[in-house]
């Protein structure tokens, strides 16, 4: 009996082989469409550059997944973050003294042209276009200022080439967010000449201080030479023959309670005399 069963099924037709086949399709079809990988991941800070058969396409990927075109389209991420260049410069002043300034600059890409940067200029954007750049904004601004300026006015010497590096990087899609001057150096002669400019200015202003500080003095002394020749003066003119014979009583006054009344001894006849007599 079971064997009669197992050639009935034998001999059964399939059925819906277009089912099956359409089954055996779809299988293969993930299969080719797993292994040509046609998706892509943009991370966090980056922007995606479709390439066309190797041409640079208009659209710029944003973050997320995307599906590509196999064999057709392909990717390029492109850092839009912001960045840090630090490049050495070296130039002369106006005054003709070598100056030799390091720079910092932070930049980013704008997101919305990765594409063209990309096209213009490709990875190394930093050596393509941010050192030379900054090559030439430093020898530029530098020639505008003496040594002595780039000095007290560094603030504006730092405007000045932030300025003028936004301005050329604006042509490559790039932005110029901080600019910072981060040392500025000269020649070992120019070093000496301004520390003995400092320290005689030290001086000259020490003595004027000295200078400011005697003339006070000698005015503070005059002051009071001319208030106590006042005062003299103020006493001279009250003193009266009244005020005469009054201290002259005071004083006699004074010797009699000071007096213990015993006379002193002296070797001559002469008696001690109190003068109590007052004139009217």
């Amino acid at each position: 009996m079971d064997r009669n069963i197992f050639g009935d099924s034998q001999r059964m037709p399939m059925k819906n082989p277009k089912a099956v086949f359409a089954v055996i399709l779809m299988i293969v079809a993930v299969i080719v469409i797993i292994s040509l990988n046609p998706f892509t991941t943009i991370g966090a800070g980056e922007r995606g550059v479709v390439l066309r058969f190797g041409a640079v396409a208009p659209e710029v990927l944003d973050e997320g997944l995307h599906m590509l075109i196999p064999f057709v389209q392909r990717v390029v991420k492109i850092d839009v973050k912001v960045q840090k260049a630090e490049t050495t410069a070296a130039a002369s002043s106006k005054d003709l003294q070598e100056v030799t300034s390091t720079i910092a600059v932070n930049y980013h890409i704008i997101p919305t042209e990765a594409n063209k940067v990309y096209q213009n200029v490709g990875y190394l954007l930093k050596e393509n276009i941010i050192d030379p750049a900054v090559q030439e904004i430093v020898k530029a601004t530098t020639a505008k200022y003496t040594a002595e300026e780039l000095i007290t006015k560094r603030p504006a010497v730092s405007d000045a080439m932030k300025n003028g590096l936004n301005e050329r990087l604006s042509k490559f899609f790039v932005v110029v967010d901080e600019f910072s001057i981060v040392n500025f150096s000269f020649s070992k002669q120019f070093m000496e000449a301004i520390e003995s400019k400092q320290t005689a200015e030290q001086l000259a202003l020490k003595a004027s201080r000295d200078l400011d500080r005697i003339k006070i003095e000698a005015e503070q002394k005059i002051t009071q030479a001319r208030a106590e020749a006042e005062a003299l003066r103020l006493q001279k003119e009250n003193i009266s023959p009244d005020l005469i014979k009054l201290r002259r009583i005071e004083a006699t006054m004074k010797a009699i309670e000071k007096w213990n009344g015993i006379m002193p001894k002296v070797t001559s006849n002469a008696m001690p005399f109190i003068d109590v007599k007052t004139d009217d």
